[in-house]
C-alpha cells in the first residue's frame, strides 16, 4: 500500500480507503489491483475535479444545520459546513455540530435502503426481498384500497416521525386527503404536556417564549431542566445563544436539573440538583416563602392574572378555597402547607437552600425564567410546566426587559410554506402517543377515555400505516416489548408500508419498504432560527443511487395507481413546487433573496433582535387581551375543568381532596417517581439528549457509537452498595423490560435516579429473552400517557440497577 500512497491525494484517499483494503489483502500488486478493480488502476485514480453542494439537515433538530458536500466522481468525499475566517463572536454561523459532519458515513452506509423490498418473514424479524418499484407500488396501493373499501378512511394512518422536515416533505398526507382522507393526530412526542397547558394559562397568541438574547438584560436566569448545547447541537440556534449568553450576560445563572447536564459542565456553582419530576414541588415550596414574606407582586397577580388568591378568582369559584394561594398555603384541596420544608422532602433541596433561593428570586429584577422540554415529559408534566410558568408571575417577571414568561426561548426564525397537505375530510383525532391503542383497540377510545377529538369515539382501528422516516412505531414509542406484540399482530394492522433511508427497529415492522432519499441528495429548502434567523437552499449533492427516490416521487406514483396523479401534481414537478412555495414565502417575507440567488449563496443568514414575550400584554393589559376565557393570564382554569369534565381518570391522575384533573398548577407525584418506588424497583429513571444522535437518528453509525457509548449514569452513592464500577456491563430492569449497557459512574446524576440517554437503537431477540443490548430506553418506558393532554411520560420511571 506504502508504494501508491504518494500518487492519491488525501481525499481520494480516504474515498478509496475500503478498496486499498481490499487490495491490501491480495497482496497490493499491481496484477492484484487489476483482479480486483480491472486493468488501468493509476488512471483511475487521478483526480477528478471537485464540485461543492450546500444542503441542510432534516432531522428534528431545530438547528437545520448547513452542510457543505465536497463531491468527487459522483460521491460524496468529505462534509463540510458554512464557516467564515471574518466572523467574530457575535455573528451568528449555522455550523454542523460532530452529527453532521458525519453524514458521509450515513449516506454511503452498506446499511442504506437502496432498493424496495417485500417482507418474507414474520413482522418484526427484519426479514426482506428485492422487488421491483412496480410490485411494490402495485402492492401498498392494492391493500390500501382494500382497507379503505373494507373499513373506511378511518383506518388508515401517518404515525409521528420527525425526519420529514422540509417544504416537500409531507406528500402523503396530500395522497391521502386525495382518496378519501385518513385518522388525524395531534401531539407531539416532544411536547405534548407543555403545548396543551401553555393556551390554557396565556392562549395561544402570545404564549411564546423570550429569546434568550433578553436574558442578557437579566439579573437572575433560572433555567428548568434544558440543556441547549445537547438538546440543539450545532447551528445557530439555542446553542449558539446559550454559549452567547453565558459570555455576556452579568446575571446569576442557576440551572435546576436532576443531571449536570453539559450545558453547565465546568460551572458546578450553576447547578442545582433536584429529583427528577418534582419541579411544581420546588416552585410550591419557594411560593410559600414568597408569600409567608409579602414578595409577590400583588398589583400585577391583580391586574393581569386570575386565580391567585380570593381576590382575583372567578366569581363562581370564590370562597372554595381553590386558588393558588389557598393550595400553597394549606387551606386548598389537600389541606397540605406547601413549606419549603415539605418541598425539601420531596425535591432533595436543602430547606435553607429553597429559602435562599426564594430570597433571590423575590428581590433581584430583571427575572428571567425558562423551561426545557424535559420536565413536562412525564406523568405530571402538564403541572410542572403550569407551576414553572406561574414562578415569575408570583414577582410580576413578565412582558419586561430581562424577563420570560417561564415557557422554553422563543425564535427569530424564517417561516418557508409547505405542499398543501389538502383538505381531509375525516374527521377523527386521536393523541399521537396512542396510536397502538388505536391499532390495538381502537373501538374502545373515546374522548372520555383517550383524548380522541373530532368523534366521540373511534369506529375502527388502525388497519393500515405509512410510517415514513420515522422511528416510532417501536424505538422512539414506549413499552418497546408491547409495541412489538401489538405491531406484530398481522390481525389487527394489516399492513405497513416503511418509508426510510436504513434499516431502524421501526422498518422491520413494515410489509412493503420503499428507498428514500436524504434532503441534501435532492432539491430542497428550509428555514429555522434562535436569536437570529436564516435559510438553507440546498442542490442534490450527487445524482440518485440504485433505485432510491424522493418521497414526491413515491406519492405521485402511488397516486397515479389510485387515478388522482392530476390533482395530486397539479401538473407540476417536484422543483416546479418548491420554486412555487419559495414564490409565496417571499409574497410574506419580503426580505428573502430571489430563488436563484438563494439557491447559488446555499445559506442566508439574518440576524435577529431580542423578543420579551408578552410585552404588549404588559403595556396594555385590555388592548392586547389575552385569548383566554378571561384575557387575562389564567393560574386557575375554569376551562380545564370543564373541558374534563366526565373523564374516566385512575386515582392517581388528581391530587387528595380532588377527584378531577387539577385546575391549578399543583404538585402531583409520578406514578413511577421518587415517591412511588418499590423494593423490587428502588431507583428513579430518567431519560436524556445525548451529543451523539439526535433522538434516534445518527443511532447506527459506528463511528458515533465508538465516541458516543450508551451509558447509565449512576451515582457512586447507589453504585458501590451494588458492586459496580466505572465501565462495568450492567443490566437496568423494571416490569417492562430489560437492557443491557455500560455503567458510567458518576456524581452529576443526583442519588436515586439512573440517567439513561434515548434514542440508543434496540437491539434483543424478541423470539427470545427480549433483553436489550442496544440499550434503549424506551424498552423500559410505559405506554400509560399522561392524564391531561394523553402526552408521552417517557421520563417518569423506576428500576433497578444490577451487575450484568
Amino acid at each position: 500500500m506504502s508504494d501508491i500512497m504518494p500518487s492519491l491525494s488525501r481525499r481520494t484517499f480516504v474515498k478509496t480507503t475500503g478498496a486499498l483494503g481490499a487490495l491490501a489483502a491480495v497482496g497490493g500488486s499491481v496484477a492484484a489491483a487489476d483482479s480486483l478493480f480491472g486493468a488501468g488502476v493509476p488512471e483511475a485514480h487521478a483526480a477528478s475535479e471537485e464540485k461543492i453542494t450546500w444542503g441542510h439537515c432534516a432531522i428534528n433538530c431545530p438547528g437545520r444545520c448547513s452542510l457543505k458536500f465536497h463531491v468527487q466522481d459522483d460521491e460524496v468525499v468529505w462534509v463540510d459546513t458554512y464557516t467564515s475566517k471574518d466572523a467574530g463572536f457575535d455573528d451568528p454561523q449555522p455550523r454542523a455540530c460532530l452529527r453532521g459532519r458525519s453524514y458521509r458515513r450515513w449516506l454511503a452506509s452498506p446499511d442504506r435502503i437502496n432498493y424496495p423490498m417485500k417482507r418474507v418473514g414474520k413482522r418484526g424479524e427484519g426479514k426482506y426481498e428485492q422487488i421491483s418499484w412496480d410490485e411494490a407500488i402495485d402492492l401498498a396501493t392494492t391493500k390500501l384500497k382494500e382497507v379503505i373499501d373494507q373499513y373506511g378512511n378511518e383506518a388508515v394512518y401517518i404515525p409521528y416521525a420527525t425526519g420529514v422536515s422540509a417544504s416537500t416533505a409531507r406528500p402523503f398526507n396530500r395522497l391521502l386527503s386525495l382518496v378519501g382522507g385518513y385518522l388525524n393526530f395531534y401531539n407531539s412526542y416532544s411536547t405534548a404536556q407543555i403545548s396543551c397547558i401553555t393556551p390554557y394559562m396565556y392562549g395561544s397568541k402570545q404564549s411564546s417564549g423570550s429569546t434568550l438574547s433578553a436574558a442578557e438584560d437579566a439579573e437572575l436566569i433560572l433555567i428548568f431542566g434544558s440543556s441547549p448545547i445537547e438538546t440543539r447541537q450545532g447551528g445557530a440556534v439555542s446553542h449558539y445563544d446559550w454559549a452567547h449568553l453565558r459570555e455576556k450576560t452579568k446575571g446569576k445563572i442557576y440551572v435546576i436539573d436532576y443531571r449536570m447536564n453539559d450545558s453547565i459542565l465546568g460551572h458546578s456553582e450553576q447547578w442545582l440538583p433536584i429529583n427528577p419530576g418534582t419541579d411544581a414541588a420546588l416552585v410550591a415550596g419557594i411560593a410559600h416563602y414568597l408569600i409567608k414574606h409579602d414578595m409577590v407582586d400583588l398589583d400585577f397577580l391583580h391586574t393581569y392574572c386570575v386565580g391567585y388568591d380570593e381576590e382575583s378568582m372567578p366569581e363562581a369559584y370564590r370562597g372554595k378555597n381553590m386558588s393558588y394561594r389557598a393550595y400553597i398555603m394549606g387551606e386548598g384541596y389537600d389541606k397540605v402547607e406547601k413549606t419549603p420544608e415539605w418541598a425539601a422532602k420531596i425535591t432533595g433541596i436543602p430547606a435553607e437552600r429553597i429559602e435562599s433561593l426564594a430570597e433571590e428570586i423575590g428581590t433581584t429584577k430583571p427575572l428571567y425564567v425558562n423551561q426545557g422540554w424535559g420536565p413536562q415529559r412525564r406523568s405530571n408534566g402538564e403541572w410542572t410546566a403550569w407551576a414553572i410558568m406561574a414562578l415569575p408571575c408570583l414577582v410580576g417577571q413578565i412582558g419586561l426587559p430581562g424577563t420570560n414568561n417561564g415557557t422554553r426561548e422563543g425564535s427569530n426564525s424564517i417561516s418557508l410554506e409547505s405542499m398543501p397537505k389538502g383538505t381531509n375530510p375525516v374527521k377523527a383525532s386521536i393523541p399521537c402517543f396512542l396510536f397502538t391503542d388505536a391499532i390495538d383497540h381502537g373501538p374502545e377510545m373515546t374522548s372520555k377515555n383517550a383524548g380522541v377529538k373530532g368523534v366521540d369515539k373511534l369506529s375502527v382501528g388502525i388497519k393500515y400505516m405509512i410510517n415514513y422516516a420515522g422511528n416510532c412505531l417501536t424505538n422512539q414509542h414506549s413499552e418497546i416489548n408491547k409495541a412489538h406484540d401489538v405491531l406484530a399482530d398481522e390481525s389487527k394492522c394489516e399492513f405497513i408500508l416503511g418509508i426510510d433511508t436504513v434499516m431502524c427497529d421501526s422498518m422491520k415492522y413494515s410489509d412493503v419498504i420503499l428507498p428514500d432519499l436524504f434532503r441534501f441528495e435532492q432539491l430542497s429548502q428550509i428555514g429555522t432560527g434562535g436569536d437570529n434567523a436564516y435559510m438553507i437552499s440546498g442542490q442534490p449533492c450527487t445524482t440518485p443511487k440504485f433505485e432510491r427516490k424522493t418521497a414526491y416521487e413515491m406519492a405521485s406514483l402511488m397516486a397515479e395507481k389510485l387515478g388522482v396523479a392530476d390533482e395530486f401534481t397539479e401538473g407540476k414537478t417536484e422543483e416546479e413546487w418548491i420554486k412555487e412555495l419559495y414564490e409565496k414565502s417571499r409574497e410574506k417575507d419580503e426580505k428573502l433573496p430571489a430563488y436563484e440567488e438563494a439557491m447559488e449563496q446555499g445559506v442566508y443568514v439574518r440576524p435577529g433582535k431580542a423578543k420579551i414575550s408578552m410585552e404588549k400584554f404588559r403595556k396594555d393589559p385590555v388592548g392586547s387581551a389575552l385569548d383566554t376565557p378571561s384575557g387575562k393570564i389564567e393560574i386557575f382554569s375554569e376551562k380545564v375543568l370543564k373541558f374534563t369534565e366526565g373523564w374516566e381518570l385512575a386515582e392517581d391522575d388528581t391530587i387528595s381532596g380532588l377527584d378531577t384533573i387539577p385546575p391549578i398548577p399543583v404538585y402531583l407525584p409520578e406514578w413511577y417517581g421518587v415517591e412511588n418506588t418499590t423494593d423490587e424497583y428502588p431507583l428513579a429513571l430518567s431519560g436524556f439528549h445525548y451529543r451523539g444522535r439526535t433522538h434516534s437518528s445518527w443511532g447506527g453509525v459506528e463511528l458515533l457509537k465508538e465516541v458516543n457509548p450508551q451509558e447509565a449514569w449512576i451515582n457512586p452513592v447507589d453504585a458501590e452498595p451494588r458492586k459496580i464500577a466505572q465501565g462495568d456491563k450492567v443490566r437496568v430492569k423494571n416490569e417492562f423490560g430489560e437492557i443491557e449497557l455500560l455503567a458510567k459512574v458518576t456524581p452529576r446524576v443526583v442519588p436515586g435516579t439512573v440517567a439513561v440517554s434515548q434514542g440508543a437503537w434496540h437491539d434483543a431477540d424478541m423470539a427470545g429473552d427480549r433483553v436489550d443490548k442496544g440499550g434503549s430506553i424506551n424498552t423500559l418506558t410505559t405506554q400509560r400517557p399522561s392524564p391531561l393532554s394523553k402526552g408521552n411520560p417517557q421520563h417518569t420511571n423506576i428500576c433497578e440497577v444490577v451487575k450484568a
